[in-house]
């Protein structure tokens, strides 16, 4: 069990190195838009579409969440998924294997990922406000 998880969290690190090498290379040109950001960061473990199913989540147990189940999504304050994305999954007690993007991504970056998580969930977030 041990080593299944270190090769998972080996898998996510080489997916996220390479996928983060291409961003930043491509940086210099146009800063990438949110959604190039989602694919870029989110995309491998989460899909594309958010669904849960990028090429990573073969190996992940547990699987990746599936952002389009706007039955969970819209349980989630933004609080919540603004500290997964900045500090890692395990710090919403969550899975241990999605690391924080924070020293990556700004907290605007962060919010506007938040913002774009929230445009795939079925049916449609309200903010409880």
């Amino acid at each position: 069990m041990v080593r299944r998880a270190t090769v998972q969290v080996m898998v996510l690190t080489v997916l996220v190195v390479s996928s983060t090498g291409a961003w930043a290379a491509g940086a210099a040109n146009t800063e990438p838009k949110t959604p190039e950001k989602f694919g870029t960061f989110c995309g491998p473990c989460h899909g594309q579409a958010g669904k849960g199913d990028g090429p990573a989540a073969a190996a992940l147990n547990p699987k990746p969440r599936n952002f389009t189940d706007g039955k969970y999504m819209n349980t989630r304050t933004d609080t919540q998924l603004i500290n997964v994305i900045k500090n890692g999954s395990a710090a919403e007690k969550l899975s241990p294997l999605m690391v924080g993007y924070g020293s990556i991504l700004n907290d605007q970056e962060i919010k506007e990922i938040v913002a774009f998580i929230r445009s795939l969930a079925v049916p449609k977030y309200q903010s409880k406000k």
